[in-house]
């Protein structure tokens, strides 16, 4: 009576055990140990629990160890334990009172054992198997009665209670858990603002759910959903196992018409793979290269469309992933994939912006710089008279830079503009929005710009043209039209008239020597006198007028000057003056003789007659460095007015009361047949007349 209250004392102690939700392995060592020492005075009792792989161990029971073996070593296998096999699939309880004569238990465990009987239980509840028990004694039999037997059931239905109550506990704490690592996952992933930091949150909570460190995201390209466009990696420790798994990524990404991958994308199902070694469609030796056990791949599917597959490697091989992690893994990536496409969208379209972006500036800058390779000036107002753009060939006074008047009234930096030309032409380009076009002189005159003004949006634009040398070249070809008529007047009538001059000078000679005519010698000399000095400006005016090439030779100019040096000396010393004569060494050029002196002594003449007594006529030659030779007459006279300058060499022109007006002309000529220049500088110490020739 006594040993039946102490069983329902038992059961009823066992009963609150289960519904006190203590730890599942301390209620069924407690069960065994109420089998064992309640029911049946048995030696081993031992509790064993399905494991993943189809095997059943040993979870719970005594003693710890048998013959060496320790209780959590003990493995049951169905496929080779006939007694296991039936009382699995019968459900049903066993009792083998002679264990060496029934084929059923493992002979091995029997003999090691010294196994008599043995008591096989299954642990069911509404027809799920929880586990198997076994009740055996060492070296004698159990002989257990059917009231026995039935006591140990009621036990082992207790212990059915308590696991299916655990594993219901445990399922509930794990679905609060994944529940909650969604709404975790979830919230993180709405934080992110970078495609990469999107999958990294995703790696995050996959590392947590799969132990795993090893993952690759391989993104498809946008527009070719068939290629992989690139890849993120996720590691934990070294850059070798970084380099390992970048390594790898290559290595499948260079044989992806192959590979596993397009059977996901194509599927759009969840592919695991617990051997890869032994997966035909991987390739093995990669496998073996990397050392790659076993494979997760979950597709990043958004709105029916696979954006990227996210690949788990777990080289360790930790063990097959559960099933249910691998739905709470899929999980977290079906999370992640409305993220991922959002920015992605975002990344694409930054992507278009940028390039449309780089586009405008690249065209932009082609522009600016067609703009600025314009030698001329060039510059844009907008409707306020504001510089908003000047290229670097515009000329800004006081040395400014163009970064130091944009945003300024063009009236504030060029104040001197204002009530002129340029002002009023301008006004009319801004308010009538039509083109304009003039000429404008610097306040020296050394300078001629032609503007062109012309309408754009609400401001207008202006370009700077230098038209310095076109003016230059205008007054040259004037001068030179001058000549060419000259000539062609003297080629016409020289002729003409030296014939009768000549008939006339011959008859006035013969007058002379007439003694009848001796009181009108003063006369005839005075005559004949002026029909020389008539003769002398028709052989200037042809000399003016001669266009064709001149007879040269390769002549030292300095030799010429020092040939001429006496004549211009005497001149000089007639007029209280001196000549000062100064050259360096210079190589021989093509010269004329004759028409050189012509130059020298019309230069030397009109530099002498410029001078006050007393004054120094100074003749130099020196080489320049644009590769000229320089023949300079420099006088020490008064300077000469501007706007006499501009009109120096047109005939007939002088300021002398004497003067013909052609010496200058005539030294001009000289200097275009040789293809030289003539330069004048002038001012209150004196003039030099500069001749460059080419050499």
């Amino acid at each position: 009576m006594v040993r039946e209250q102490t069983r329902y004392s038992r059961l009823a102690d066992i009963t609150k055990i289960i519904n006190a939700k203590i730890e599942l392995r301390e209620v069924l060592q407690y069960v065994t140990c109420a089998i064992s020492e309640e029911i049946v005075q048995c030696h081993a009792v031992g509790i064993f629990l399905p494991s993943e792989d189809g095997k059943f161990s040993a979870f719970a029971g005594k003693p710890e160890s048998i013959e060496g073996e320790t209780l959590d070593s003990q493995v049951i296998d169905p496929k080779t334990d006939l007694l296991a096999r039936e009382v699995i699939e019968t459900r049903k309880t066993i009792y083998i009172p002679d264990a060496s004569k029934d084929p059923r238990p493992n002979k091995r465990s029997v003999e090691a054992f010294k196994i008599k009987s043995i008591l096989a239980l299954p642990i069911s509840f509404e027809q799920e198997l929880f586990g198997l028990v076994f009740l055996f004694d060492f070296g004698t039999p159990m002989n257990l009665s059917e009231f026995q037997i039935q006591s140990v059931e009621a036990y082992v239905n207790m212990a059915a209670v308590a696991i299916r109550n655990a594993k219901n506990f445990t399922q509930k704490e794990t679905l609060i858990a994944e529940k909650q690592l969604l709404l975790d996952a979830t919230r993180d992933l709405s934080m992110c603002s970078s495609i990469q930091e999107s999958l990294d949150k995703c790696f995050f909570y996959l590392g947590k759910i799969l132990d795993s460190q090893y993952m690759v995201a391989y993104i498809l390209d946008p527009v070719d959903k068939k290629t992989i466009k690139s890849a993120k990696l996720r590691y934990e420790n070294d850059w070798t196992e970084a380099e390992w798994l970048r390594n790898y990524m290559n290595s499948v990404m260079d044989k992806y018409d192959n590979s596993f991958i397009r059977k996901v994308i194509k599927t759009k199902d969840v592919y695991f793979i617990p051997d890869a070694l032994a997966d035909k469609s991987i390739d093995d030796e990669i496998c073996r290269r990397f050392n790659v056990r076993n494979l997760l791949l979950i597709p990043l599917i958004s709105t029916g469309e696979v954006l990227g597959i996210i690949t788990v490697i777990n080289i360790e091989r930790k063990g097959h992933s559960p099933q249910s992690q691998i739905q709470l893994a899929h999980s977290i990536v079906d999370a992640t994939a409305p993220t991922f496409a959002n920015l992605l969208y975002m990344d694409q379209l930054e992507n278009m912006v940028e390039e449309r972006t780089k586009e405008l500036a690249a065209a932009n800058e082609k522009v600016t710089s067609v703009i600025e390779s314009i030698t001329d000036g060039f510059f844009a107002l907008n409707k306020e008279w504001e510089f908003i753009y000047i290229n670097k060939h515009q000329y800004l006074p006081q040395g400014k830079a163009a970064i130091d008047v944009l945003g300024k009234k063009i009236w504030e930096v060029f104040p001197e503009a204002r009530d002129t030309v340029m002002h009023k032409e301008f006004c009319r380009a801004m308010v009538e929005r039509i083109p304009v076009q003039f000429e404008i002189a610097a306040p020296s005159d050394d300078y001629f710009h032609e503007v062109v003004a012309y309408p754009f949006d609400e401001g207008i634009c202006c370009l700077f043209k230098d038209i310095t040398e076109k003016k230059k070249y205008e007054k040259e070809l004037k001068r030179l039209s001058s000549l060419e008529l000259i000539g062609q007047m003297a080629a016409g009538i020289s002729h003409e008239i030296r014939n009768p001059m000549t008939t006339v000078r011959g008859f006035l000679q013969f007058l002379k020597k007439d003694k009848h005519n001796r009181n009108q010698d003063y006369y005839f000399d005075l005559m004949i006198e002026e029909l020389d000095r008539a003769n002398s400006i028709i052989t200037e005016f042809l000399s003016i007028g001669n266009t064709r090439t001149s007879d040269v030779q390769m002549l030292d100019l300095n030799s010429i000057i020092y040939d001429m040096a006496p004549l211009i000396k005497i001149d000089a010393s007639s007029q209280n003056k001196s000549i000062n004569i100064i050259t360096e060494e210079i190589p021989e050029l093509l010269l004329n003789r004759n028409e050189i002196r012509q130059l020298l002594i019309n230069l030397c003449r009109n530099g002498l007659e410029a001078m006050s007594p007393e004054k120094v006529l100074t003749i130099r030659t020196y080489k320049d460095c644009d590769h000229r030779v320089i023949l300079a007459v420099q006088d020490q006279g008064e300077g000469i007015k501007t706007e006499i300058v501009e009109k120096l060499g047109t005939p007939f022109f002088t300021t002398k009361d004497n003067g013909t007006g052609l010496g200058l002309g005539v030294c001009y000529a000289i200097a275009a047949r040789h293809h030289a220049e003539i330069d004048i500088q002038t001012g209150p110490e004196g003039t030099t007349f500069s001749v460059r020739f080419k050499y």
